[in-house]
């Protein structure tokens, strides 16, 4: 049973820049399939690891900078989660380029119910809603009509 902590809403934020959009995200990240707790208590090595979430600087990051990263006590050191926050960073950039700034991608993207599958499948796959039917995908989470096989034949 999740403590009280664990079921408190997020703190909200208001968001400054790019780095803070990163920063909540990559809790998030971290957080998924961990106590709380952890995460929150090893919050500040996390930041200072990861350059404060400068966003070019996360997302230049190399190999050798992750497989360090993978050693540093300071974060949780999960491979899977540290590379997905360096794409995450690498990916807001693009938005950034394309859009302006992550504010602007977020607003012109409208409710988040009507929004669609990124075509890339990467960063910002924005709802489980079939495109075609606006039904919830019966064959898997996360698929969009047309994303697999099954929807062929429909």
């Amino acid at each position: 049973m999740p403590s009280e902590d664990e079921m408190r809403p997020p703190t909200r934020i208001k968001p400054k820049g790019t780095s803070d959009y990163l920063a909540v995200m990559s809790q998030a990240v971290f957080k998924s399939g961990m106590a709380w707790r952890v995460v929150e208590n090893k919050w500040d090595g996390i930041r200072e690891a990861f350059h404060d979430f400068d966003v070019v600087r996360v997302a230049s990051m190399d190999e050798p900078e992750i497989d360090a990263l993978a050693q540093d006590t300071r974060v949780i050191r999960n491979r899977r989660k540290l590379n997905a926050i360096v794409s995450n960073a690498a990916r807001m950039v693009e938005l950034e380029a394309e859009h302006g700034s992550m504010k602007k991608y977020l607003r012109q993207a409208g409710d988040f119910e009507e929004q669609h599958c990124d075509s890339r499948g990467s960063l910002f796959v924005r709802n489980r809603t079939c495109c075609r039917s606006r039904e919830r995908c019966h064959h898997r989470a996360g698929a969009y009509r047309g994303a697999h096989k099954s929807h062929a034949a429909e």
